[in-house]
């Protein structure tokens, strides 16, 4: 990792964000244990931002990511501190249940960077995010506004806004001037962060308001301020560094030292407030990591970054800190900054602690309206007012239900509530969708669509006189106990009346037990009217991982006695029912049958000497099974005619494979297109069984046609002939599949 000058400005830049926000989360955090409890808030805030500022971005996986305590940890820390004060728990037991929540949910960061569940924490539906997000702002700001008004203690929203008559007049204008630079610093000027100069506005003001209130201008047990970190005193600047490392190891210690007097809190109330607080944690840096990403046109990596941030919030916890995420303001002005790598954040940590031994005591004077005051605002653009829009269409208000309602569940229950609803919600959504589906993507029938076998004239009337009796269903989604009944209703018309039924499966995503019973159904009762059942195109690894036909063997679906027909590809099964009916009909020859030129339509009408001096112009030539007639770039004048066997087409495809267009049969020819304008052969022709053929070259014929005019003609018409009927049949199944 080489250090680059854009690096230290884009750390130095983050620092300014980051140590206020810091300070007012951890201020929020411990708040609920008392006033005299805030200095030891602010000590965590600078804490957590030092350690797990360096050491997540020492550890992490993601480039220009700054980590600090954040809105999420403080929301829930403090909702967690709310609860056990009002449970009766001693402050002393808070900081080591506090301490033990962050140690825990570090653990659990890690687990899921081991375990490289990075990848699916971040798939949490946007709705359930959104809603959080807009929780969590509300509940920030329900928790700010006491503050911002100047009133003390524990009290609520509404009792706030309520006692008029308790509002501190100069808090309340502290916090509005420091609202308004949040809001209208970025308009003035991008060069200065706006939080710095809503601190500085706030400060400013309240300066200048205490030389009307002399009493503001007092440090101790001054209510409107943040106060003496740790026991901080005024003396001069060189006792002030001392006493701000000195402090910095205190607060460190603080914790450990009450566990002599606090006994250790259960730990059944700790788990859960760890899962929930890591998860959201997680939640909370991955989706930073992909804004970051989408700015940079770079990949994180998550799992590496869970394992960073754990190690990170684990020093932090160690050490008293406020834990934290990777969050967006910084991480942002970082990489705007100029920064280029992970070493932005490491510097951006060390800046904090050389920020707070600098200017300790300039952080104690400042007024928590301020702090209180970006909050809010922070709050309000976490809402997720864009959400509203949601409201004008009838295919996304569900989605708005569901960010209202894991929004007013945040509010009115707990974030874990809200977490576990909104992902039911959104779980029901999911499959409500999937429920409403079509799971019927195309139907076709026998005559209208062909397998790519090259019938005879007589062989493709029968086929298109039968076809009716095939029908052939693409099915598409998810197969599963949502829509296993929908399937069975979409079949159920074509169980009666056609002799064959495809299951054309490539489109299939997914599918279960209960759609795997649906299929039994279908094939039971289409055996009860001696009609068959047959399945194409099995996917062998669905999105899911599984393999489709391996599924279905152990769900015991398939196999010799179950009546089921099963097929690699759609032609596959098209080419045996056009088999079946073909040797019901006794035109599909034996295969131990070999044909004469009188055989083939186009000679039948010939006199016997005639197609003698054909053959003599001709050159018998055989192949064994898997041997090429010709290949693609291959030049030769020649027309092939089919005596005894099967001949594959292919065409080669980009990524060099090779494309089934067609199958020919004996009776019929190919190499037409090369024998009529002489051009490299486009295709590769390979036998599939043992082949005899009879070649004619274009000489030959032009040999032959000195003496036999009528057969040259009669030959090159019955080519284009069959070229019109190939081409005819192509254009009727494009446009058949284009309406379907």
């Amino acid at each position: 990792m080489r250090l680059q000058t854009g690096d230290i400005w884009g750390g130095l830049a983050a620092m300014m964000v980051a140590l206020p926000a810091a300070i007012g989360f951890g201020v929020i955090v411990y708040e609920p244990l008392g006033q005299m409890y805030n200095a030891q808030g602010a000590m965590a805030g600078i804490i957590g931002a030092t350690l797990l500022g360096f050491f997540a971005a020492m550890f992490g996986g993601c480039q220009r990511l700054i980590s600090a305590p954040c809105a999420p940890a403080a929301a829930v820390l403090a909702a967690f501190a709310i609860q056990f004060t009002q449970m009766g728990m001693p402050p002393d037991q808070i900081l080591l249940a506090l301490l033990l929540i962050g140690l825990l949910a570090s653990g659990f960061q890690m687990l899921f960077g081991l375990l490289k569940l990075g990848s699916l924490i971040k798939y949490v539906p946007y709705p359930v995010v959104s809603g959080y997000l807009s929780g969590v702002g509300l509940i920030i700001i329900a928790a700010q506004t006491p503050k911002w008004l100047g009133i003390t203690g524990n009290q609520g929203f509404w009792f706030a806004l309520a006692a008029v008559d308790e509002w501190r007049w100069a808090s309340l204008i502290v916090g509005l001037v420091t609202a308004a630079f949040m809001i209208i610093g970025p308009r003035i000027t991008q060069k200065i962060p706006s939080v710095i100069m809503a601190i500085a506005g706030g400060v400013t003001t309240y300066w200048l308001l205490s030389l009307w209130d002399t009493s503001l201008q007092h440090l101790l047990n001054n209510t409107l301020i943040v106060g003496p970190l740790g026991g901080l005193s005024t003396a001069g600047a060189a006792s002030d560094q001392v006493g701000g490392l000195t402090n910095f190891f205190s607060s460190i210690s603080l914790p450990y030292r009450a566990m002599a007097d606090a006994a250790l809190p259960p730990i059944k109330h700790l788990l859960y407030p760890a899962l929930t607080l890591a998860i959201l944690l997680s939640i909370d840096t991955l989706k930073t990591c992909i804004v970051l990403d989408t700015l940079t046109h770079s990949r994180h990596d998550s799992n590496r970054e869970l394992l960073g941030q754990g190690i990170g919030n684990m020093a932090s916890a160690l050490c008293a800190g406020m834990p934290g995420a990777g969050t967006m303001g910084a991480s942002l002005l970082n990489m705007s900054s100029g920064a280029r790598t992970r070493a932005s954040g490491m510097i951006e940590g060390f800046m904090v602690l050389l920020a707070y031994v600098l200017l300790a005591p300039l952080l104690a004077w400042i007024p928590l309206s301020a702090l209180a005051a970006i909050l809010i605002v922070v709050g309000f653009r976490m809402v997720d007012r864009h959400s509203f829009r949601f409201l004008k269409s009838r295919d996304t208000i569900l989605d708005f239900v569901v960010i209202l309602t894991v929004a007013m569940v945040a509010l009115s229950v707990s974030l874990i509530a809200a977490t576990g609803v909104g992902l039911l919600l959104a779980v029901l959504l999911f499959l409500r969708k999937q429920i409403g589906t079509h799971l019927i993507r195309r139907i076709t029938f026998g005559n209208q669509v062909f397998s790519r076998c090259e019938r005879l004239e007589s062989e493709r009337q029968l086929l298109e006189k039968n076809g009716h009796q095939t029908v052939i269903l693409e099915l598409q989604g998810s197969l599963f106990f949502g829509t296993a009944n929908q399937l069975y209703q979409a079949v159920e018309p074509y169980l009666h009346g056609y002799r064959y039924v495809i299951l054309d499966l490539r489109r299939v995503q997914s599918v279960d037990m209960t759609a795997g019973h649906i299929l039994e159904q279908i094939r039971d009762t289409l055996a009860e009217n001696n009609n068959e059942l047959l399945l194409s195109d099995l996917p062998g690894e669905m999105p899911t991982g599984e393999n489709l036909k391996r599924y279905f063997d152990h769900l015991g679906i398939l196999g010799p006695h179950q009546l089921i027909h099963v097929f690699d590809e759609l032609n596959d099964a098209q080419e045996w029912i056009e088999e079946q009916w073909l040797l019901q009909s006794g035109l599909r020859p034996r295969p131990e049958q070999r044909f004469t030129l009188r055989d083939f339509d186009v000679f039948k009408n010939h006199k016997a000497d005639t197609l003698a001096d054909l053959q003599a112009c001709m050159q018998a030539k055989q192949l064994k099974a898997g041997e090429q007639l010709f290949q693609v770039g291959s030049r030769s004048h020649e027309i092939f005619f089919i005596m005894q066997g099967e001949v594959r087409i292919d065409i080669p495809l980009a990524d060099g494979h090779l494309h089934h267009i067609a199958t020919h049969h004996q009776g019929d020819f190919i190499g037409e297109l090369g024998f009529l304008d002489g051009r490299p052969r486009g295709d590769t022709a390979t036998a599939i069984t043992d082949v005899e053929l009879l070649v004619l070259s274009r000489s030959g014929l032009d040999q032959l046609a000195d003496n036999h005019k009528r057969l040259g003609v009669t030959l090159m018409t019955e080519i284009a002939r069959v070229l019109a009927s190939r081409l005819r049949q192509s254009n009727d199944e494009l446009r058949v599949l284009e309406s379907a």
